[in-house]
């Protein structure tokens, strides 16, 4: 058994393994151009707010080798447009624009075009690399949390290839196995794009880890006849005071945890937490094409002209989350004093 990755960067080309074709097929897919990574990321071949970053991040970086201009003047225009049209792919995961915005930075005092286009390439290894340690570190402050746990939910696909590896929400799962701690995964299959039935529980029996896959609306019987003991999550975008955008089905799960009186969890990188919004009101929900609702594998399932709404993410209050855990520690309430009081006011190294 062994964990899969999501990202695959070799003398300089970008691979990234395609998860609309997970589980039946494992295909690792070549991003040659800068359309087809934006394409790979808003059709979510790859998916999952790290590895959305990672993507962009050598994605941009690609495409700057191929400036053909010896003018820092211009290598920054052209540098800025194409990271504002990658922004666009996504927007409510925080972490695209920090890691495009994070690369830009990197090259403002490059003194030449041709070191500037290698600060690039350093600067997407660096966010690859720090997101694996983020991540491992996650893993290992979230067995603390669960040591005494076993029967544990989890929904959508907070993983090792929702990242550069182990994941965030998955990573104690796979570190678990790896320690020889064995925990019983209770997986929501995540509607309408189904990335907990074709991703989570995929990836968790390439770990070896014993998963089971429940429907969403299943969630509400299974905690009280399985015995579920925890709950965690993902998040795509942390506000200041703790409020969290995750995938559409979050919020029921941590209004169920308080019926239950069982800890829900929240793990992210200090890079998904945006300390330039208050609360989730201000967070942008991403509304998906009606067709994920109304088809399912391409065969439509609903009558013609049937209305849909197809919000992506929602919004988890802060006062629902037992802790939310980080790469730098386990934040608890208040959220509003300790979120800065451990990642400090400008958001984290994020991974």
């Amino acid at each position: 058994m062994s964990i899969p990755l999501s990202i695959k960067w070799n003398n300089n080309h970008l691979e990234i393994l395609n998860q609309q074709k997970l589980p039946l097929e494992v295909e690792y897919t070549a991003l040659e151009k800068l359309e087809d990574v934006y394409d790979a990321i808003i059709t979510l071949k790859v998916r999952g707010a790290p590895a959305i970053g990672i993507t962009a991040s050598y994605g941009l970086a690609a495409a700057a080798q191929c400036y053909e201009t010896n003018s820092l003047e211009t290598f920054h225009q052209l540098l800025s447009k194409d990271a504002q049209y990658l922004a666009e792919s996504r927007p409510t995961a925080v972490n695209l624009v920090w890691a495009l915005e994070r690369l830009r930075g990197s090259v403002l005092h490059a003194n030449t075009v041709q070191e500037a286009k290698e600060r690039l390439l350093e600067e997407a290894d660096n966010i690859y690399e720090e997101d694996e340690t983020s991540c491992r570190a996650i893993g290992e402050y979230a067995l603390t949390l669960l040591e005494d746990y076993t029967k544990v939910m989890t929904i959508c696909n907070a993983g090792t290839i929702a990242t550069a590896k182990y994941g965030t929400a998955l990573a104690p799962f796979h570190l678990g196995s790896e320690k020889g701690k064995g925990f019983q995964v209770f997986a929501c299959e995540t509607r309408p794009v189904f990335q907990g039935a074709r991703l989570t529980v995929w990836e968790l029996q390439q770990s070896g880890v014993d998963v089971t896959l429940i429907t969403d609306s299943m969630a509400a019987h299974t905690i009280g006849a399985k015995g579920i003991e925890a709950i965690i999550v993902g998040a795509d975008r942390i506000a200041a005071n703790g409020d969290t955008a995750n995938k559409i089905g979050t919020l029921n799960l941590a209004l169920l945890a308080a019926a239950y009186q069982i800890p829900f969890y929240v793990a992210a990188p200090s890079s998904t937490f945006d300390l330039a919004i208050e609360n989730g009101e201000t967070i942008q929900i991403e509304e998906r094409p009606p067709e994920e609702i109304t088809h399912i594998a391409g065969r439509q399932i609903a009558p013609d002209d049937t209305k849909v709404y197809n919000p992506a993410f929602d919004v988890t209050p802060a006062h629902l989350i037992t802790a939310i855990i980080t790469e730098k520690g386990i934040i608890y309430p208040e959220y509003n004093k300790n979120i800065v009081a451990l990642l400090g006011t400008n958001k984290g190294e994020e991974s």
